[in-house]
């Protein structure tokens, strides 16, 4: 039987859902999953004692307890195995959204009157995929049906403000406003930025819910790479910078459709009200960004939150956050987040990656694998694809951090070659090597500990009876340097006097040289001059 396949972060999104307080009809909802499939990975939690708005768990907990309870969570890249089944019906299927039915409807009926066994999700899929034309001739938004519940959702928004002159670099900068909006009382808080990374993402949620004085149970962003990795309808991939966020919080990550402002429209609505009453036409010269933020802080709460606001029937929003949704956000949790930037890695063949301008070593049998750096509060950890812990640095701004610890035991020795291991080593290639060697480390063996290592490196690229020839050699002229035993095997002159050239290329022995070949016996001679004498009688 054909079935969707889930895996440990599906399953773990579908009880963080239920954990905060969402009914199963809305995590269904939401999800795009069908409630007997809640229903049953919903069925340990409650069987282990656990009910919604308990302790905080935090994500590696629920990811620990859904490995243990379905171990065979699979990839979620076998979900397609489930369109065949589907496509046996694809003409009633066509049918049925010609005449205007719900993809919900179809399904039902598919299920109850001939027993196909898929989710709703996968279906909305596959209609998406093989039925495209039909599916957008018939769609229609489905907006949430009570979206103003106070402390419920809050919407977020990027919005262009205009140019600014950093006055402490005199540099021109484009401003985006960072705009988080309540849905409930239109209450918004507004943050201009100088970039959209990732960190600045992360810091305008902070300082958001520290203006509200509280969290919203619902964000919608936009699908954004500051937030969301993958856009997906049903499936959001959150990057993990901001689930951290959202952990810590307790909020849910409810990313808008991609394209599709209307999911939306409090935050989008506002962003020209933002842009117009804020910046336009006022002076900021010579206002640095902590100042810009200062204003844009105090402007929201004297001017943003005064306006007569028509959704509101003409209130001001900031009289309807203080009546009834400020005391129904939940409280900040206690103590500070903590702002870490994610970044994925693969590991260099060197065993090194790069985050930022700084080279990291990696323990060497990861080479090649892809890995996740979190760099916050002075660290750099790597995590592998399931979540271990690989290496932990210290943070450094840029050049190379690395633990010879992490190379292979081959490549250890490498470093571990002390000047006794140097003079142990001399004494078994020979004694002009072993002079040298001692001429290098006599007066400081850390200083000309590296130059020793090279002489001695030597003989891997050379024969032992070699290095010790060259070594001789350079005792000889005076010069008992690595540089001068390198050029000596280099041109291959520890040999005094070198060989004469025998021409035949080290040829076998039945092939003459060109000596041999031009070399006249005196026999030859003797009889060569009468041969001439006749010839030159003759002619």
């Amino acid at each position: 039987m054909a079935r969707r396949t889930f895996d440990v972060i599906d399953i773990t999104e579908i009880l963080v859902h239920w954990y905060a307080g969402r009914s199963q009809y809305e995590i269904a909802d939401s999800l795009g999953v069908d409630r007997k499939t809640v229903r049953k990975y919903l069925r340990h939690a409650v069987a282990d004692g656990l009910a919604p708005g308990g302790p905080p768990i935090s994500e590696s907990e629920w990811a620990a307890k859904v490995r243990s309870w379905f171990p065979e969570a699979a990839d979620r890249r076998l979900r397609h195995v489930t369109w065949p089944a589907i496509a046996v019906h694809h003409d009633f299927i066509k049918d049925q959204v010609r005449a205007g039915v719900s993809v919900a409807t179809i399904h039902q009926r598919l299920r109850d009157e001939r027993g196909l066994a898929v989710s709703v999700a996968s279906m909305r899929r596959y209609m998406e995929a093989n039925l495209p034309e039909e599916v957008k001739a018939s769609s229609v938004v489905v907006l949430n049906p009570n979206p103003h519940v106070p402390g419920e959702q809050a919407q977020i928004d990027w919005g262009r403000l205009g140019s600014w002159t950093d006055p402490r670099t005199g540099k021109k900068r484009t401003l985006q406003a960072f705009v988080m909006v309540l849905c409930c009382s239109r209450h918004m808080f507004v943050r201009p930025v100088a970039k959209m990374d990732q960190v600045e993402w992360t810091r305008c949620h902070v300082e958001a819910f520290a203006f509200f004085g509280g969290i919203p149970a619902r964000l919608v962003p936009d699908n954004l790479k500051t937030g969301v990795d993958k856009p997906d309808l049903y499936d959001p991939k959150l990057n993990r910078s901001y689930a951290e966020l959202a952990a810590f919080y307790g909020t849910l990550i409810d990313p808008a459709r991609a394209g599709k402002p209307r999911d939306k429209a409090q935050v989008e609505r506002p962003i020209p009200y933002v842009r117009d009453s804020f910046w336009r036409g006022r002076d900021f010269s010579g206002f640095t960004l902590e100042q810009l933020q200062a204003a844009a802080k105090a402007w929201c709460g004297e001017v943003a939150g005064r306006r007569s606001c028509r959704p509101l029937a003409g209130a001001q929003p900031g009289k309807i956050f203080a009546a009834i949704e400020q005391s129904a956000l939940r409280p900040l949790p206690p103590g500070v987040f903590e702002i870490a930037e994610w970044s994925t890695v693969t590991v260099h063949p060197d065993i090194h990656v790069r985050v930022g301008k700084t080279l990291y070593s990696i323990p060497w049998k990861y080479v090649g694998k892809e890995l996740h750096a979190r760099a916050a509060g002075g660290l750099v950890q790597f995590f592998d694809t399931h979540g271990d812990l690989v290496k932990t640095h210290l943070f450094k701004m840029s050049g190379r951090q690395w633990d010879e610890a992490d190379y292979p035991p081959g490549k250890i020795a490498f470093f571990q070659r002390t000047p006794t291991w140097c003079r142990r080593r001399a004494a078994e290639v020979g004694p002009a090597c072993t002079a040298v060697i001692d001429e290098l480390l006599g007066e400081n063996a850390l200083y000309r500990l590296r130059a020793a290592q090279g002489v001695l490196g030597l003989g891997g690229k050379h024969d032992d009876a070699r290095l010790e020839a060259a070594c001789a050699k350079a005792l000889a002229v005076g010069d008992p340097t690595y540089k001068t035993v390198k050029g000596i095997l280099a041109a291959g002159t520890e040999i005094d006097p070198p060989p004469p050239a025998t021409g035949d290329a080290g040829a076998g022995a039945f092939l003459h040289g060109p000596a041999r070949l031009f070399a006249v016996p005196d026999s030859d001679r003797t009889s060569g001059s009468g041969d001439d004498e006749e010839r030159q009688a003759a002619s």
